[in-house]
């Protein structure tokens, strides 16, 4: 028989391994603190937010105050003789408070809009996040499910090319049903090492997502139920997105932000009033004049644009352009939302159906394969038609499982487009996967090294 040996990867089952075995709700959590993409945009929302009270300062008052003191030193041969050193000290407080300037206050009404669009962005990110956690940790899921898959078929290939190799020693079969048996295990074997590869890979990506590292999650449970999306309307659906989407949001508050940059840019042919107070203090010890003088001014300026070159009228102009711009965003956000909760909410309940018949391709191929085999025992089907049906039975297996990962993951991304996807969400899918079904990722050199120079 051909020595195979089938690590370095393994499923365990049941029995207890070093490492704490990671759920999902776990390891979302470590993404929403670590995620580097994440955080940025946190950095990025707290700036903006930031931005409200730089606009703010414009309409608070705004008070300086100054100083200077200085050495002269006089020369000359003046009758008046004001020569010798003398020295100055002068102190000044203004006090100025905007009472009319529309620009500034439609830069602030804008500032808070542009808060409130960036906080929708950032919850979308968030929510983008925690599909992306779930994505990744699924697609751990079905590539272990193909690679428990892609062992069994190599070990079926195995028995059957050790079974040829015997017939073939007592003259059963001819040579080239031994070669078809060879190069139908070589072929699983290659599947085999390309889906222990894949399942590497997808370890390494949860890993990207959340800056930690993991040996193992909680796998999902075999009596998963099936079931088609609640609310069972699509209308309905589209109408949670057009609600809840922070994209959508987002864009609205884009119009809105649009709309004050419009208000603020009319606002240049407006004029402007402030209110001022100066206090002055001068000092010198100047001989002829020495002695202290104090200053006190209030007053009310304003000013008004009479011509600006066309600068105001072509502000107005460009802010009314990017105006409609943002209205034709929101609008175009509005219909992909739309289309895309539609499909999906179409897709899941095609998941649903495809669940079931991929459940019941199992039977019907290991039906097939049984005929099969008592078929070739008896002469009536060659050792190819064995092969094939056996690839065909392993190949119902993988996609059953790939089935059912693939609802998952379709039912979550329709809560996702309907914005309605949140911790809660994962904390209820979560439910669903059970500690003594972990996926483990467990490396071990002198055994990959054995399986690689294994020959059949």
């Amino acid at each position: 028989m051909a020595n195979i040996r089938i690590l370095p990867l393994v499923l365990a089952m049941g029995f207890a391994t070093q490492a704490q075995a990671a759920n999902l709700l776990d390891i979302t959590r470590d993404a929403l603190t670590h995620n580097a993409s994440l955080s940025s945009s946190r950095s990025l929302y707290q700036s903006v937010e930031d931005n409200e009270r730089i606009e703010l300062a414009d309409l608070l008052p705004q008070i300086t105050a100054t100083g200077t003191v200085s050495r002269t030193d006089v020369t000359g041969n003046s009758q008046s003789g004001t020569e010798g050193d003398y020295t100055d000290s002068n102190i000044v407080v203004n006090v100025n408070q905007q009472l009319f300037d529309a620009a500034d206050w439609y830069e602030l009404a804008t500032s808070k809009d542009t808060t409130r669009q960036q906080k929708l962005l950032l919850d979308s990110d968030q929510q983008q996040l925690l599909y992306d956690v779930a994505s990744a940790y699924f697609t751990i899921l079905n590539n272990r499910d193909v690679l428990d898959a892609r062992i069994a078929q190599e070990k079926a290939f195995s028995r059957q090319l050790d079974q040829a190799n015997q017939q073939f020693e007592v003259g059963l079969i001819a040579i080239t049903d031994v070669q078809e048996a060879k190069a139908s295990f070589d072929d699983a074997r290659a599947q085999r090492i390309a889906a222990e590869a894949d399942l590497q890979v997808s370890f390494e990506a949860l890993q990207q997502l959340t800056g930690q590292q993991y040996d193992s999650i909680d796998g999902l449970e075999e009596d998963l139920a099936i079931e088609a999306p609640v609310p069972a309307s699509r209308g309905k659906w589209v109408e949670m997105a057009l609600s809840n989407n922070p994209l959508i949001g987002a864009a609205q508050k884009g119009v809105d932000v649009a709309r004050g940059d419009v208000k603020t840019s009319r606002a240049g042919h407006l004029p402007e009033v402030g209110a001022f107070a100066t206090y002055s203090y001068d000092e010198t010890d100047i001989d002829t004049a020495g002695g202290y003088q104090e200053y006190n001014q209030i007053g009310i300026q304003a000013s008004l644009p009479i011509y600006t070159g066309g600068r105001t009228s072509a502000q107005v102009r460009q802010s009314t352009h990017l105006l409609e711009q943002s209205q034709y965003d929101l609008l175009d956000q509005q219909r992909s939302t739309t289309q895309s909760v539609r499909s999906l909410y179409s897709q899941v309940h095609s998941d649903v159906l495809t669940v079931k018949a991929r459940k019941q391709a199992i039977v019907s191929s290991r039906s097939a394969l049984e005929a099969t085999r008592s078929g070739y025992e008896v002469g009536t089907r060659n050792i190819v038609d064995v092969l094939d049906a056996e690839q065909a039975l392993y190949q119902a297996l993988a996609d059953y499982a790939s089935s059912r990962y693939t609802y998952v993951l379709d039912l979550l991304n329709l809560r996702q487009a309907a914005g309605i996807i949140d911790i809660n969400s994962v904390r209820d899918l979560n439910e669903s996967l059970k500690a003594d079904r972990q996926v483990s990722l467990v490396l071990n050199d002198e055994s990959s090294d054995e399986l690689e120079n294994a020959t059949p």
